[in-house]
């Protein structure tokens, strides 16, 4: 039996793992730069925290959960998003009495059983940032330039920012009643798609990407006119805001998010280098999903990207990662003796921080050589009979061919 990975799944290699460490530590650096702690979650959970939290209506609790009984009976899902899960840790683990504000953090995977797309996979890897707590429109900026400094640093500069306001829970009911009224008006030249989201997650049929139904909805009633004063004002000191510390921005009334708990803020960041399915990261205020989870009336607000999609947009740039690791020092030995002295030397060396290789295949020199320079390394010590019986390596600098006989102890005082 030839055993393959599942659909939708990747496997990723040795060759591109050096990228994803890069892509984690740049994400690690600019969350710390902007005081974010990283909080790590179940890779699964009980199957209501999503329902609650997430939303019965939504494609992710209808159509792409990974749900399975456990041997106690109880149904459990894989986390096909981040959000819930921080909400329900930050419930469990009383952080709302530790602390006022919680500013949090995940690099992590995710799993929905969806149809798999260029950058988009069942099993894909997220990161995230939430801040609980705060109501200030200065949070909402804060997660945007989040995110925004991360794409950027990963020489992501050409994507397009999309922002909405979709309310608070009243202002948004009202409208999608408007809303409801309007596509049913239309009905006929909806997708069917579109016509089974009406009376289930309404808001959903703006963000088809079907033509007709975007020739349908281009001039559907806007969420912004059914705002109040004070919610228009909230969004418009955001905007404000952003204008004034540079951020381009679109204000487009199609980006409603697909997930029940959002309210107010809504925001999308778009690069044409992923084709059709743009978007490479998007999040939004949920003023009300603690509280839905059990929990005191609690603001917050948080984003999420794929990084497989961050990683295919910053090749599409010419983004090069930094250089891949390579080991420092290559021994290439010949004879029993001198390749145990060399497995010695080697070892010491790794005890000092250097990285080092050797062959374990008892190789020809001439074979070690192409080896060592396939690799890559800087140096390679050579050691054979001679060198043994002098206590000395031959050290060879791989970039100009340089030779000269060292003594054991001060390789890494020759080479470093």
């Amino acid at each position: 039996m030839k055993f393959q990975k599942p659909k939708g799944t990747k496997d990723i290699l040795p060759k591109d793992t050096w990228k994803w460490h890069y892509v984690e530590k740049t994400i690690q650096e600019v969350m710390s730069l902007y005081n974010f702690g990283e909080i790590r979650v179940p890779t699964f959970e009980y199957t209501e925290l999503f329902k609650r939290g997430v939303g019965t209506e939504t494609d992710i609790v209808g159509k792409e959960m990974y749900t399975f009984l456990d041997k106690n009976g109880d149904s459990l899902t894989l986390r096909p998003e981040g959000t819930a899960s921080v909400m329900r840790s930050y419930l469990e683990n009383g952080l709302g009495g530790v602390n006022p504000i919680h500013k949090m953090y995940y690099i992590t995977n995710m799993f929905r059983y969806e149809k798999p797309q260029a950058g988009r996979y069942r099993e894909h890897t997220q990161f995230g940032a939430e801040i609980i707590g705060s109501s200030s429109y200065l949070a909402d900026v804060e997660v945007i330039l989040l995110a925004k400094e991360v794409f950027n640093r990963l020489g992501i500069m050409n994507f397009r920012l999309k922002i909405n306001s979709i309310g608070k829970p009243e202002e948004r009911k009202n409208y999608i009643n408007t809303l409801k009224e309007y596509l049913n008006s239309h009905i006929e030249g909806l997708s069917e798609e579109s016509k089974k989201r009406i009376d289930t997650n309404t808001l959903r049929v703006l963000d088809s990407k079907n033509p007709a139904d975007k020739a349908i909805t281009d001039n559907a009633p806007k969420i912004l006119d059914s705002l109040t004063a004070e919610s228009r004002e909230r969004f418009d000191n955001v905007l404000n805001e952003l204008a004034r510390l540079g951020v381009d921005f679109e204000v487009d009334y199609r980006v409603v998010r697909g997930l029940d708990y959002y309210s107010d803020t809504t925001f999308e960041f778009l690069s044409e280098s992923l084709g059709a399915q743009d978007a490479i990261g998007g999040g939004g205020r949920y003023d009300g999903l603690v509280e839905q989870l059990g929990g005191k009336p609690t603001p917050g607000i948080g984003f999420g990207s794929g990084i497989e999609r961050v990683i295919m947009v910053a090749e599409a740039n010419g983004f090069t990662f930094g250089e891949q690791a390579v080991p420092f020092i290559f021994f290439a030995s010949f004879g029993e003796e001198a390749r145990t002295k060399a497995y010695e030397l080697m070892i010491a060396l790794r005890k000092a921080n250097v990285a080092c290789e050797c062959d374990l295949l008892d190789r020809s020199f001439k074979a070690q050589m192409r080896e060592a320079n396939r690799l890559g390394a800087k140096y390679v010590c050579i050691l054979g009979e001679d060198e043994l019986k002098k206590g000395t390596v031959m050290l060879k600098n791989m970039a100009n061919s340089a030779q000269e006989e060292v003594p054991f102890d001060k390789i890494m005082e020759r080479a470093v």
